[in-house]
């Protein structure tokens, strides 16, 4: 990665978490197969909702026949944390027409937010519609292509955690999560350590007594205000 916010620079950023999507896009294809969805309606699922964590929630509240609206509210609470990331891009897109902000917003997902932030270290703090966008767009359709290889795959293999497929999305952040702590000058190593530590030991604990659609809102927010109090008392 470095300081270029071309398209060809967004193409070759957003190389690294393609096989993520893949991974994870291809397990979402086959428990929507194993639903009973077709590969049509699994990959307008993915077209028209594109939410990751959110289209097993929904295949897993369809198999049980919940209501609409308690799909449509789980949903929301799953997603909810789209909010303050991007609040938090915002101010990246201020000259940008509104129609721009639409756009990056709507195709914005937990990995590209992730690498923006990443790519801020290498670009002197800013970024522009034409790299964000591109690689949005690429995540999108490489999501929407593994969802329908999954479907289809569907057919022949019945538990995709047998090949670690479940596995691909926390391996694909684990690797954002280092590149993160290895190419930020602007905070202490020691401090992005702690406030790890902190997030690892509240999702622990807050597993425990918050529903888990809740908990992710809830420690972004508290670990968000736990790293500025630690940086402006101690670092």
């Amino acid at each position: 990665m470095n300081g270029d916010l071309t398209v060809s620079a967004a193409s070759k950023d957003t190389l690294p978490t393609v096989f993520g999507y893949i991974g994870i896009g291809v397990a979402f294809g086959i428990v929507g197969k194993a639903a009973g969805l077709s590969p049509l309606l699994v990959t307008l699922m993915s077209i028209i909702t594109y939410a990751g964590s959110a289209q097993f929630v929904i295949v897993s509240m369809l198999v049980t026949h919940s209501p609409i609206f308690s799909i449509i509210f789980s949903v929301f609470l799953v997603n909810s944390r789209m909010i303050l990331m991007s609040t938090t891009l915002a101010s990246y897109f201020k000259y940008d027409s509104m129609f721009k902000n639409i756009l990056v917003g709507t195709l914005l997902t937990d990995e590209s937010f992730a690498l923006g932030m990443n790519k801020l270290n290498y670009s002197d703090n800013h970024l522009n519609f034409a790299w964000f966008n591109t690689a949005n767009v690429i995540s999108y359709m490489t999501w929407i292509l593994s969802s329908l290889v999954g479907a289809v795959l569907g057919n022949f293999i019945s538990n995709p955690e047998k090949f670690g497929l479940d596995f691909a999305l926390v391996a694909m952040f684990i690797g954002l999560l280092y590149l993160q702590l290895i190419s930020d000058k602007s905070i202490k190593f020691n401090l992005q350590l702690i406030v790890v530590g902190f997030v690892l030991v509240a999702i622990y604990l807050g597993l425990i007594f918050i529903p888990s659609s809740l908990l992710i809102l809830l420690v972004t927010l508290v670990a968000c205000s736990f790293g500025v109090v630690m940086k402006h008392a101690f670092f």
